[in-house]
């Protein structure tokens, strides 16, 4: 195969709430920590091991408005992406780098609304292409 592949799937809970950045032209992204879980056992201690790992999600446009609009903390979500590293300068003129995961779809597994008791058979799912996205009136929860 002489081609490469750049494709993250995560299934998480959010670590905050979604923030959103709206730009000029009317254009917006939106990022939240998601934290993911690998457990394990400790074969000499016998002692259960939960190791967490947190990814910078970024969503951008009406996909980022959904996910501020129906997902919390604790939220659970599905997220297909790609792997990007963000270069920039901090305050003090050092160069830094940010890895983030740049959403292309997603899923969500559990939203504010099933917090407060109204239970839904049905997942929303999404994919990041702007003339295919429901408008927030027309979402199913």
């Amino acid at each position: 195969m002489s081609g490469t592949l750049n494709k993250v799937m995560l299934i998480g809970h959010l670590g905050d709430e979604v923030k959103l950045h709206y730009f000029d032209g009317g254009n917006c992204v939106g990022r939240f920590p998601l934290a993911t879980n690998e457990t394990y056992t400790n074969k000499q201690t016998n002692e259960r091991i939960t190791n967490t790992e947190w990814h910078n999600i970024v969503v951008r446009n009406k996909g980022a408005e959904i996910c501020e609009k129906y997902l919390s903390k604790g939220d659970m979500i599905y997220v297909e992406g790609r792997i990007k590293t963000r270069k920039w300068t901090d305050e003090k003129g050092m160069d830094r780098y940010s890895t983030e995961i740049q959403c292309s779809d997603f899923t969500f597994l559990s939203t504010k609304k099933e917090k407060q008791g109204q239970q839904h058979d049905d997942t929303s799912s999404h994919q990041n292409h702007e003339d295919s996205l429901p408008e927030k009136d027309d979402l199913p929860f």
